[in-house]
This record gives structure tokens, C-alpha cells and sequence, in this order.
């Protein structure tokens, strides 16, 4: 059991196949492969932006400001898709995502320069980006009847039989691995949340790692914010609206420490794959929404517990143990 406690990854696993089982009780049909497969695809977006908000985390750092820059990012992919029809689709990813990016070094900047909170910058960037949609639209919606057909049809195309957007969080997850274990940028996210003065001595320049974070997180929201627009077939003010919680929910859950350098990709993906079978199943068993506000706050809760039981450090059960003699 300790070995399980130890191993997150494992013991997330174990919880989520716990969990098909008591659905299953409930709802034999839920763990058909054709069902679980639209769980994971609906899960996709919020798995691509739990790896953006992780590289966040792993730096002390945090970004309440994801949900509010896909919003944005979303709805310029929609304007820009009903002002040039014809543009082609990987046009208006690259732009999004290149916007995304730029939202995200924003937050980045002001962490690094002027030494602000980046909750202080984040939660203030969070209510820019969500009024500057307003500002762009009028508060007026871009339907499904405005956007191209090209536009609309990417997410949902299949590739042997598997959804383009369950593709593309496929593509993501081994992308941000690559980055996080076989870069020195992603050695650098975990040194500086690990240790940021004992960083610097390694030669490490905390603020550009903390602005890199911010970069990749910002990157993969615009990415998630065209995603979003083209699976939904719409676009308005108030998109993902309370949307940044689940993504920090599905980080905790999958063991990032919110007090930096501890967490991994699988840990990320399973938190929020975790979420998406909760999110997806409580419906279907007929459990109110005010119940499935109350068991995922439960199960942030225990998380958080598990993780601060986990990242306690042997020399203070020694000390412990030395006042007792």
C-alpha cells in the first residue's frame, strides 16, 4: 500500500478503474470502448491545457488567466475564420496559437520584471482578456452558421477511426513529455520550482523559465481556444467561463505540487482524465450537478491531502522522532 501511496500515477489508475467499476454498477454501458473513447475525446482540451498550466506549477508559479486567453484566442479564430472564409485552416491555428503565446508572455513578463504575484497578474490578465472579447464583439455570438465548414469539421475528422481532437491531445501529450524529460527547458521548470535559489547557482535564469512556462501555457490555450470554437460551433463572451479551476483541479489531482518542482505528464493526463470520467459519468447515474459540485471539491481535497502527505521530507520525521527520546 505504501509502494501505491508513493507511486501517483499508480495509484490514479487504480482510482479511475475503482471508479468505471462503480459506474458500471450503475450503467453496464459505460465501459464500452466506443463510450470511453468520446470520455477521453471530450477530455482532450482539458488535458492540453492541464500540461500547459503543469509546466506553470512546476515553476511556483500559476496561471488563472488559461481559461479567459482561450476564450479570446477562440473567438479571434472565429472572426477571423468569418472575415476570410477561404483562409486556410493551419493559418488560423498558427495564429491563435502565436496570440495564445503572446497572452501568455504577457503574464510571464510581469511575473519576471516587476516581480508581481503571478495570482495578482493572473487573476488581473484573466479579467483583461474576458472584457477585451467583449470589447472586439460587442458581446455579439459567432454561431455555427457564420463559420465555414472547413473551419468546423477539423476537430471532428476521424484517422482510424479516432477523433482528430483525441489525435491532437495524443500529439500534445508526447510533445510536452519530449520537452519536460529531454530539454533543458523542461529540466529547468522542475530546478527552479524544486529549488529556485540553488537554480541560479546552476546557472539558471529563474524569471526567463518562469516566462517560458508562461509561453507554453499561453501557446497551448490558444491552441485549446480554437479547438473549443470549431467543436462547439460557437463563440461568445463568457466560453470555458470558471473553466481555469478544473484545469488546476486536474493538476492537483495528478500530483503537481502547487509548491513547485514535483509532477509529471502521465500524473497531469490521468488527473484530468480522472475529472473527465467524473464529469462525464455523474450525469449519467443521475447524481444532481450541486452533488458533482460537492464530490469534485471532495476529491481536490484529497488530493491535496495525498500530494502533502507525499512531499513530506524525512529529515522532519527524524527531528520528530529525536524529540521523543
Amino acid at each position: 500500500m505504501n509502494m501505491l501511496l508513493k507511486n501517483r500515477e499508480a495509484l490514479l489508475v487504480v482510482a479511475i478503474l475503482a471508479l468505471l467499476a462503480l459506474i458500471t454498477l450503475r450503467f453496464p454501458g459505460f465501459i464500452q470502448p466506443a463510450n470511453l473513447g468520446r470520455v477521453y475525446n471530450d477530455t482532450s482540451i482539458l488535458i492540453i491545457l492541464a500540461l500547459g498550466q503543469m509546466a506553470v506549477i512546476l515553476t511556483r508559479c500559476i496561471d488563472l488567466s488559461m481559461a479567459a486567453n482561450l476564450a479570446l484566442c477562440g473567438m479571434v479564430a472565429g472572426l477571423i475564420n468569418v472575415a476570410l472564409p477561404g483562409l486556410p485552416i493551419p493559418l488560423v491555428i498558427a495564429s491563435v496559437v502565436a496570440l495564445g503565446a503572446a497572452l501568455g508572455a504577457i503574464n510571464g513578463l510581469l511575473v519576471w520584471k516587476l516581480n508581481i504575484p503571478p495570482i495578482v497578474v493572473t487573476l488581473g490578465t484573466l479579467t483583461i482578456f474576458r472584457g477585451s472579447i467583449f470589447l472586439l464583439t460587442g458581446g455579439q455570438w459567432i454561431n455555427a452558421h457564420q463559420m465555414s465548414d472547413a473551419f468546423k469539421a477539423l476537430p471532428r475528422a476521424d484517422l482510424l477511426g479516432i477523433p482528430a481532437l483525441s489525435w491532437f491531445s495524443i500529439a500534445i501529450i508526447a510533445i510536452v513529455f519530449v520537452v519536460m524529460t529531454r530539454t533543458a527547458v523542461g529540466r529547468a521548470f522542475y530546478a527552479v520550482g524544486g529549488n529556485p535559489h540553488a537554480a541560479v547557482y546552476t546557472g539558471i535564469d529563474v524569471g526567463r523559465t518562469r516566462f517560458l512556462a508562461y509561453c507554453l501555457s499561453g501557446a497551448l490555450a490558444g491552441f485549446a481556444g480554437y479547438l473549443w470554437v470549431s467543436r462547439y460551433a460557437v463563440a461568445y463572451v463568457d466560453i470555458a467561463l470558471g473553466f481555469e479551476l478544473d484545469i488546476i483541479a486536474a493538476c492537483v489531482i495528478g500530483g503537481i505540487s502547487i509548491a513547485g518542482g514535483i509532477g509529471s505528464v502521465p500524473g497531469a493526463v490521468l488527473g484530468a482524465l480522472f475529472l473527465g470520467v467524473i464529469k462525464n459519468a455523474l450525469p449519467v447515474i443521475n447524481i444532481s450537478p450541486f452533488a458533482q459540485m460537492a464530490i469534485s471539491g471532495t476529491v481536490i481535497i484529497i488530493a491535496v491531502a495525498v500530494n502533502a502527505r507525499a512531499e513530506r521530507r524525512k529529515g522532519r520525521v527524524i527531528l520528530k522522532k529525536a524529540e521523543a527520546h
